[in-house]
């Protein structure tokens, strides 16, 4: 097999053989030595993509790593240390929980978001943190290092210890890496790395996939901690393949409205830890700051009581915060009245709609809906029904509810309140921020809850209904 060799400056040469290249078929996986616009396969058109013929083991890419997986044999699992695994801080406590509690050694984390969000921002800040006690690497290939520079002026950032480098070859980067051996990497981003094996350009199907499978196999192998940071499409969604989501350890989200300074990261997947976990930070002119208390920024505090505004918990992975949820029913004037819901499943609103008529004999059919749900916050979980449908009734009827009452409890098609998960942690966040009085589902009773919060126990939406009334 014929061998190219390349050199880097500053490092030594490094051999690579030259791959059989084939492709294969995005929808059934079907392979064939040529493209075509269409697969033989599955008849779909346009979904071959340029890949690798495996013919050496996956290990003998990087024979010369040390730690390399996959080479012990078959032992059984009961054999294999169940040692809690090892982790260090990235120095922002926000990005920490998230991650599980911190970053793990050989992991490979994947981080999206929109253009200008601040995923650059927050890594960079992270790893000039990081190099004051580990050896580190950022590779840029959207920005020069120039430009990193002036980021960090601007941050004012102490980056004497960060090692960056331009680069968009993966075989340069190995060898960079390979020759620094950094116990934490950055590629910004994934979507510009090309390797010489496939004839594709950069962001392709075939490249992204090929160079994300290489850099997490290199992670697994000189146990590094690599982020990825990836492109999104108009959608939202990750750009690239959905493989590449598979391969990674973790994948983190990182979102904020455009008019709006604060920013949310999620997991939306973590080997190491829980999912949809949260960390909150707000934009400012020396970058990004960690929020110590959300629930104090996602509640407005009007200065008087205002009317289709409720206060609800909601859970977010480990952590209690409070959010409000607003509303505001308009008269219609046209024939088929909106329902527009921001930070919630709109088919949700439309059942929400339906029980409220059904089983509390208030009808919205004439009237336009619209919920939100302030600071750029998702409910996720069904712990916000009550609170959104009492909203919708106090700005229905303009009858303010107090702004130191809370509200939470999932709503059943039958009018029934059931319970949720972590009631007592929502209760006692509750009561820390200042909140005397709260409507929760009556399987939610605390056993034992020393507090000053009155609590009012409701089985089915027409008593949840006459708490509001009687007030």
């Amino acid at each position: 097999m014929r061998l190219a060799l390349m050199t880097i400056n500053g490092c030594f040469p490094v051999k690579m053989a030259k791959q059989k290249i084939i492709f294969q078929c995005t929808e059934c996986g079907s392979r064939c030595s040529k493209w075509a616009g269409q697969c033989s396969g599955c008849t779909q058109w346009n979904t071959l993509v340029e890949v690798i013929d495996e013919g050496l083991p996956t290990a003998s890419r990087f024979s010369g790593f040390a730690g390399s997986a996959g080479q012990q044999g078959v032992i059984s699992l009961s054999e294999v240390s169940a040692d809690e695994v090892a982790r260090f801080s990235s120095g922002l406590n926000e990005l920490d929980r998230v991650l599980g509690g911190g970053m793990v050694p050989g992991s490979a984390v994947l981080i999206g978001g929109d253009p200008g969000i601040g995923k650059s921002t927050l890594l960079l800040q992270a790893m000039v943190a990081l190099s004051q006690q580990l050896k580190t690497l950022y590779i840029t290939g959207e920005e020069s290092i120039q430009q990193l520079s002036l980021r960090s002026q601007r941050l004012q950032l102490e980056s004497d210890q960060l090692q960056v480098l331009s680069e968009t070859a993966l075989s340069r980067i190995f060898a960079v890496a390979q020759e620094l051996q950094p116990k934490v990497i950055v590629i910004d981003s994934i979507q510009t790395v090309y390797t010489d094996q496939l004839q594709s350009a950069p962001g392709a199907v075939g490249q992204v996939r090929e160079c994300a499978a290489q850099l997490v196999r290199f992670a697994k192998q000189t146990q590094t901690t690599i982020f990825l940071v990836g492109h999104v499409t108009k959608d939202g969604a990750l750009a690239g393949p959905r493989v590449l989501e598979h391969m990674v350890d973790s994948v983190l989200y990182f979102e904020g409205d455009a008019g709006s300074r604060h920013r949310i990261i999620r997991a939306i997947k973590n080997r190491f830890g829980a999912v949809n976990e949260l960390g909150v930070f707000v934009m400012t002119e020396t970058g990004l700051q960690e929020v110590k208390n959300p629930s104090a920024i996602f509640l407005s505090r009007h200065d008087s009581e205002v009317s289709g505004s409720v206060v609800t918990v909601t859970r977010e992975g480990s952590r209690p915060m409070l959010i409000e949820v607003q509303a505001l029913v308009d008269e219609s004037h046209a024939g088929n009245p909106r329902r527009v819901a921001l930070g919630m499943e709109q088919n949700r609103l439309a059942m929400l709609l339906a029980v409220l008529h059904r089983h509390g004999g208030v009808s919205m059919v004439h009237q336009d809906v619209f919920v939100n749900v302030v600071g750029g916050v998702r409910i996720t979980e069904t712990a916000g029904d009550l609170a959104v449908l009492m909203a919708i009734l106090s700005s229905f009827r303009a009858k303010p509810i107090p702004k130191t009452w809370m509200v939470f409890g999932e709503i059943g098609l039958a009018g029934e309140i059931r319970p949720v998960q972590n009631g007592e942690e929502r209760l006692r966040e509750a009561s820390k921020q200042g909140f005397n009085k709260a409507i929760i589902p009556r399987a939610n009773a605390p056993k034992m809850f020393d507090s000053a919060l009155e609590i009012v126990l409701v089985s089915t939406l027409e008593e949840a209904l006459s708490a509001l009334i009687q007030d």
